[in-house]
């Protein structure tokens, strides 16, 4: 994927973005800017203030301190304006399952105030970009799991907005219809001329943006492209098993003065070249080996390197105020 152009205008603009509740910092003076067109990334561990941050760029929430613009619009002094402007393909299903694909699309229509003719040409280009034209006519109960992501997306992008937030959209779904899920949000955001901000667990799927931010703990603690943030990973990656884990990492540190990092029973440790370390590796680790591996840097490196944690999808939280907003929608815009 290209490189984007540095833009002058960002459509989203963070600037020292604080959000407490109680003692806690939820948010710790975030800045970020996103340009128009990009497919912009944000990861971070539970607790680590993405659904917040994601959640007052969506106006659910108002932040402590700080200014955050959607579309050139502050989300505290104009939210409306900001909600007219968003799409949202939320985690959890939020399709009426009794309807039609199509009906489903003309409610969504109808909330946002399309006129019949402008609703009707829409739906028809929404259903063909995610290919479910001849599926129309089918109650959404009839539908597969990545049929009705690709609806979701089809309702996030039908009042054309400027930026479609997605929350975890392919989680689930098998490595083909995830594949397939992402053709259609290149074909949206190519033909619709749409930002993407999305949250993701899957490091694979992260690869797909222009430009990922990793928040932990409040703070983004990295920003940049894939292959500038696996760059902060120095050369090879190598993952050793031993029965004994803190007594190879002990070792590894005083023989051969390495910092290993234990995860799910393994050691992972960074080295300039796999290749020559192979061998001084069962030379000098007395440590019993059960195996041993390596590989280029990935972005689940990264975020180890960064955060010391991995990201699991069972970790992967929710974002519960995202989800309230089917509840909220209505009464607030």
């Amino acid at each position: 994927m290209g490189k984007l152009s540095r833009v002058t205008q960002p459509v989203i603009s963070v600037r020292d973005l604080v959000k407490t509740y109680g003692k806690v910092e939820a948010v710790r003076g975030i800045d970020l800017e996103v340009g128009p067109g990009e497919i912009f990334g944000f990861l971070g561990p539970n607790g680590a203030g993405k659904s917040t941050t994601i959640s007052i760029l969506c106006t659910l929430v108002r932040p402590t301190s700080g200014v955050a613009e959607v579309a050139g619009i502050d989300v505290v002094r104009d939210p409306s304006a900001v909600r007219a402007r968003i799409g949202l393909v939320f985690q959890d299903p939020s399709l009426d399952g009794q309807l039609t694909g199509r009906e489903n699309l003309e409610f969504h229509g109808y909330l946002y105030g399309l006129p019949a003719a402008t609703r009707k040409q829409r739906i028809d280009d929404a259903l063909s970009i995610v290919e479910l034209t001849d599926r129309a006519g089918s109650t959404v109960l009839t539908y597969s799991g990545g049929m009705r992501r690709r609806l979701e997306i089809a309702r996030g992008i039908l009042h054309y907005p400027q930026v479609l937030f997605l929350d975890e959209p392919t989680l689930g779904l098998d490595p083909q219809t995830r594949n397939r899920i992402w053709e259609y949000l290149h074909a949206v955001r190519t033909r619709e001329h749409i930002t993407i901000f999305m949250t993701t667990h899957y490091m694979d799927e992260a690869e797909f943006c222009d430009r990922i931010a990793i928040i932990d703990q409040g703070r983004i603690v990295a920003l940049g492209t894939p292959a500038e943030l696996k760059s902060k990973v120095g050369g090879d990656v190598v993952t050793i098993t031993t029965p004994d884990p803190a007594a190879a990492a002990a070792q590894m540190r005083s023989v051969m003065h390495l910092d290993a990092t234990q995860v799910d029973g393994t050691l992972r440790v960074e080295v300039a070249d796999s290749a020559s370390f192979m061998p001084r590796l069962f030379t000098e680790l007395s440590v019993p080996i059960s195996a041993v591996s390596a590989h280029r840097p990935s972005l689940d490196d990264v975020f180890l390197k960064l955060t010391g944690r991995a990201i699991r999808e069972q970790e992967s939280g929710p974002l519960d105020m995202m989800r309230n907003m089917r509840r909220v929608w209505g009464g607030r815009r």
